[in-house]
């Protein structure tokens, strides 16, 4: 799943000591940030950035064996970035619920070997990561560290304030749609950006489901946080069919609190949500999605 964010365009600064007391921050974050891999991980790294350009047969295998290959080094400084980096990527699609695991599997055992210090009072991101494949992907795993439980209480939290949260948007058509006014049909809310490669590779199938049961009420809300200028033409030019809007200010992403995309949240004819992905979906895991709000 992509976590980054589209970012308004910053002002132009006008005072040199401001740029000045920029540039140092931003050389000081980048020094922080830089990663130095050891010879040990550094073919794992690179397997890991090829995954998206394997087909999804292949993908599946390699991502087996590399879980299995994170799993046995030793305590490496980077072992927990590896296990973290191949569980974002593990979710975009179906590669398998035994590859999920073997994944899941890594990701707990480096928490146990490298636990994270929880910052500010809240779960670090890689325990919230295996929270979301157990809550979501029904994955196996446990850990005792208190983390653990703070995420799962913090991901149970969200899904309350994302089963009341509502909106009003108008497509690019410019008809309005509100989401607590279509009690009755089943509702796929999905974030999406034209810059989010699993966000792409899931729209065609999604678009085939939305005209395949459209007439039985099934209705798909694809909200971007993008400007139209990007959108409009994105969307005319691959023919997508079902309702696109905008949300430029992020409130509706807020609202869902939506940190990656792509993400779906699945509604049933009575309002309750009743699915969600917290990744990219195959035409069969939508339809695993839609079967839990009665449509077949």
């Amino acid at each position: 799943m992509l976590r980054s964010h589209s970012v308004p365009r910053h002002q132009v600064v006008a005072t040199i000591l401001l740029v000045g007391t920029l540039i140092l921050l931003s050389a000081s974050l980048a020094a922080q940030d830089k990663v130095v891999w050891s010879d040990q991980e550094k073919p794992i790294v690179e397997h890991i950035r090829g995954l998206r350009k394997l087909d999804d047969n292949v993908r599946a295998g390699t991502t087996k064996d590399l879980a299995l290959r994170i799993r046995q080094l030793p305590v490496v400084p980077n072992k927990l970035r590896l296990a973290v980096a191949l569980a974002n990527l593990s979710t975009e699609g179906d590669f398998g619920r035994s590859t999920l695991q073997e994944v899941t599997t890594t990701l707990a055992a480096a928490l146990r070997e490298q636990p994270p210090v929880e910052k500010k009072g809240e779960p670090d991101s890689a325990y919230v990561e295996l929270a979301s494949l157990v809550r979501y992907e029904r994955m196996q795993a446990t850990s005792d560290n208190p983390q653990f439980a703070a995420a799962l209480a913090r991901l149970e939290a969200d899904d309350a304030k994302r089963q009341n949260a509502d909106f009003t948007l108008s497509d690019l058509q410019g008809k309005a749609w509100h989401l607590q006014d279509l009690r009755g049909k089943v509702v796929l809310v999905n974030f999406w950006a034209t810059w989010c490669p699993p966000c792409r590779k899931e729209m065609p199938d999604l678009d085939a489901l939305y005209n395949k049961f459209k007439d039985q009420g099934f209705v798909v809300l694809a909200i971007s946080d993008e400007e139209a200028a990007k959108v409009t033409p994105f969307i005319a030019e691959r023919k997508i069919s079902y309702p696109v809007m905008l949300d430029p200010g992020r409130k509706v992403n807020d609202a869902f609190i939506v940190e990656g995309i792509p993400k779906s949240f699945v509604y049933d004819r009575a309002g309750k949500m009743v699915a969600q992905s917290i990744d990219m979906r195959t035409r069969n895991q939508f339809l695993e999605m839609l079967a839990q709000a009665g449509l077949q």
